[in-house]
């Protein structure tokens, strides 16, 4: 298990290694706290819905400390920073992915991707970038990426928990 977390977040993280559902990682990229907001809340309700869930928001430990190919799914969760690039706390994660190939064609993922539609070309490029890299590895795509706006959108965590709802299933297939 990969934790960097204390107090309530290591405790939110024990309380879902107890429970017998579906093994997800969730990793999240931020750099100004939103993704890191949303991905805690996603974590909460998988915990809360009987899944086992390791939110990782530092992913300089290489992908062996992520233990992929234990894992059933993996979601990532990111903003998108500067222009159109993915948050600095999540390039580690995606080079690593980029140099070592790993198959990934038993991994199950989505994407939770945050942007800003006035951005234009780059709205959500950090998540699309990350859905094209974990596609290219062989990873099984459940659903669509959710995009969410932060002109519409005060509140990214509840569309967040919606989508949820509707990704969950998908994994059971």
């Amino acid at each position: 298990m990969v934790s960097l977390f204390s107090g309530a977040a290591a405790a939110r993280v024990i309380g879902a290694m107890e429970s017998s559902g579906v093994n997800i990682l969730v990793i999240v990229g931020t750099e100004s706290g939103n993704a890191q907001m949303v991905g805690e809340t996603v974590a909460d309700e998988l915990g809360r819905l009987g899944h086992h869930a390791d939110l990782v928001e530092d992913c300089d430990g290489g992908l062996d400390a992520l233990d992929l190919p234990g894992r059933d799914a993996l979601l990532v969760c990111t903003s998108t920073h500067g222009l159109g690039e993915l948050p600095d706390n999540l390039i580690p994660f995606a080079d690593a992915l980029k140099d070592q190939s790993p198959d990934l064609s038993a991994l199950m993922y989505g994407v939770i991707a945050l942007g800003d539609q006035t951005y234009g070309e780059t709205f959500c490029r950090a998540g699309k970038d990350m859905d094209a890299l974990l596609a290219s590895l062989g990873a099984r795509k459940r659903g669509e990426r959710l995009e969410i706006d932060a002109c519409t959108q005060p509140l990214p965590d509840e569309d967040a928990v919606d989508w949820l709802k509707d990704w969950l299933p998908l994994l059971e297939g």
